[in-house]
């Protein structure tokens, strides 16, 4: 099993920045890929970002790509979510999570999840 707490939420103005970070603990050396995904009000939830625990090679959304920066610090077991050049739509509860085995973008397919955390852009 593993356990995901996240943190680092809030509201921010659009063209602004946050940083999410996960705590992962547990069994966190099975798991293959952390990702960081986000649900908007009457939407289904999606994959955002996604990182490799091993090799720490990452994959996004095309929707973030070139704004949001997904890292990890393994000697902390965290993996943090940088964001930057907010929008209005990236509003939402977003969710960190992992997965034992397959590809991180494999979005459906993740096994633990942490509790959320609310994001909110104003514009």
């Amino acid at each position: 099993q593993v356990q995901l707490v996240e943190s680092g939420g809030g509201s921010v103005q659009a063209g602004g920045s946050l940083r999410l970070s996960c705590a992962a603990s547990g069994d966190t050396y099975s798991s293959n890929c952390m990702g960081w995904f986000r649900q908007a009000p009457g939407k289904a939830r999606e994959g955002v970002a996604g990182i490799y625990t091993l090799g720490g090679t990452t994959v996004y959304a095309d929707s973030v790509k070139g704004r949001f920066t997904i890292s990890r610090d393994k000697a902390k077991n965290t993996v943090a979510l940088q964001m930057n050049s907010l929008k209005p739509e990236d509003t939402g509860v977003y969710y960190c999570a992992a997965r034992r085995v397959g590809k991180c973008s494999g979005w459906s397919l993740y096994d633990y999840w942490g509790q959320g955390t609310q994001v909110t852009v104003s514009s």
